[in-house]
């Protein structure tokens, strides 16, 4: 009997995961390397969606202080964590701890797992630290995963974007994202979007994989739809195009209505 590949991804995410890195991964803080390592892993903790750098603590620029013991409730946390949560969130037990620098000291950057397979390791808070690095190239938002891929289609299909009847988006040229694990995502060139019903918003998000997003509102509903104008490599093709919620807006492809997906954006945004 054949099996969904996503449930097999699913049916992992309540165990302690890692994977080597394979890359030179390093960290600032405030333009100070606090880690520089070739031996870097990820790891996704129990119900985690997004993985975090462990490196072993000899590669770490300082010594780890101020100890506390985790030992998490796992029935009282959300059945998904994502990076929302914050780093401080745990669902396996360890020991937190600061990282103290000749720079200063580095708060809630620090998390070593009871677990044998990751001894010598810390997890590493991304958002104690300023800036990452891949080898030469730096990275945003979380670390990047090779289990996670996006492909932009150009498609001819016919694309019609509504709210409450309202067209908002009307196009024969969109470019369709597919990315791991998300709904398929369309976007569409401005000159095919009503941009006099869009106000434009101060909302800005990170993509490790697309780069840093715009938003525009439409009415009462907030951040509605978003563009990338700078994307990162494979996102390249969509740039300076716009893709709207299909959680909070009505897609007709080739005539044919599209059932908005159920995600975590699926919360009213108004």
């Amino acid at each position: 009997m054949s099996v969904q590949m996503m449930s097999v991804l699913a049916g992992a995410m309540r165990d302690l995961r890692q994977h080597p890195a394979a890359v030179r991964v390093r960290a600032e803080k405030d333009g100070t390397t606090v880690v520089d390592t070739f031996a870097a892993r990820l790891v996704w903790e129990p119900r985690r969606i997004v993985s975090a750098y462990a490196v072993p603590v000899a590669d770490i620029g300082g010594t780890l202080v101020n100890p506390r013991t985790v030992s998490p409730e796992v029935r009282s946390l959300p059945p998904v964590l994502s990076p929302r949560q914050g780093f401080a969130v745990h669902s396996a037990a360890g020991t937190a701890y600061d990282v103290e620098t000749a720079a200063g000291t580095v708060h809630d950057a620090a998390f070593v797992l009871d677990d044998p397979d990751l001894e010598g390791y810390a997890v590493l808070n991304w958002d104690a630290f300023t800036r990452w690095f891949e080898e030469g190239e730096e990275v945003r938002g979380h670390p990047r995963e090779p289990f996670h891929s996006i492909r932009c289609l150009p498609s001819d299909r016919h694309v019609v974007v509504e709210v409450d009847g309202q067209v908002l988006a009307d196009t024969t040229r969109a470019v369709m994202l597919v990315e791991t694990t998300l709904p398929a995502r369309w976007y569409i060139p401005r000159e095919d979007v009503r941009m006099d019903l869009l106000a434009p918003s101060d909302s800005h998000t990170i993509c490790a994989y697309k780069g840093q997003a715009s938003y525009w509102s439409y009415g009462d509903v907030e951040d509605i739809v978003w563009t990338y104008d700078d994307p990162r490599h494979e996102a390249a093709p969509v740039r300076g195009m716009l893709s709207f919620y299909a959680e909070h807006t009505d897609y007709i492809v080739d005539g044919e209505r599209i059932a908005r997906p159920v995600t975590e954006w699926s919360q009213s945004r108004t």
